[in-house]
């Protein structure tokens, strides 16, 4: 399956995964706010055997696979998010 992926103009080292390119279908007008302008970075063949630095690539498909998406976070860009995730939004 193929990944493409996205960085935040406002949150940098914070990440957007997707399955389908340029598809943002599943994300919240709350989520785009807080993200910005996604702006494309690269793509790469995901499965679940293939080493990922920051992420567990099961977790990713999951993601995919339940929420259309996968979201990697620095840890200094979490609050935010973590407000959308409690209330439900993301």
């Amino acid at each position: 399956m193929q990944c493409y992926v996205y960085r935040s103009e406002r949150k940098p080292s914070s990440y957007l995964m997707l399955p389908e390119k340029d598809d943002f279908s599943s994300l919240s007008d709350e989520f785009l706010k807080l993200f910005g302008e996604p702006e494309f970075s690269f793509e790469f063949d995901l499965t679940p055997e293939r080493n990922m630095a920051q992420a567990d690539p099961q977790e990713v498909l999951e993601n995919f696979s339940e929420k259309g998406f996968h979201l990697q976070l620095s840890n200094e860009d979490k609050d935010p998010f973590d407000v959308l995730i409690a209330e439900g939004k993301l």
